[in-house]
């Protein structure tokens, strides 16, 4: 198994996803981020059921930096609880792989 993670995040608007990316870019937090605009979302926010449109944030990172990842996030984040979620890369491009670690701060 990878080091690497896929990283998922919601955010309020296209505007807001792109400012959370470039910073976690720019920090090495992330090697990568992809912004995918016109999610809709059904959820239950305090005892209710909201709806709304969001944007997925999609960061390629390393475990190691899912702690200072998720740390940044909720700093830069408009919401109260924002959504990171941090999966494991199981395979993929090995080249790839390597990329992300290169790219990402505190690499071996």
């Amino acid at each position: 198994m990878s080091d690497a993670r896929f990283v998922y995040v919601t955010a309020a608007s296209r505007a807001e996803a792109l400012a959370i990316g470039q910073a976690l870019v720019v920090e090495r937090l992330a090697a990568c981020a992809n912004v995918i605009d016109g999610m809709a979302s059904i959820y239950w926010w305090q005892g209710k059921i909201e709806r709304a449109e969001e944007a997925v944030l999609i960061l390629k990172s390393r475990a190691a930096l899912i702690e200072p990842l998720t740390a940044r996030v909720k700093q830069l984040h408009s919401y109260e609880v924002p959504c990171v979620m941090a999966l494991p890369i199981e395979a993929g491009n090995a080249d790839y792989l390597r990329w992300i670690a290169g790219e990402t701060r505190g690499t071996p």
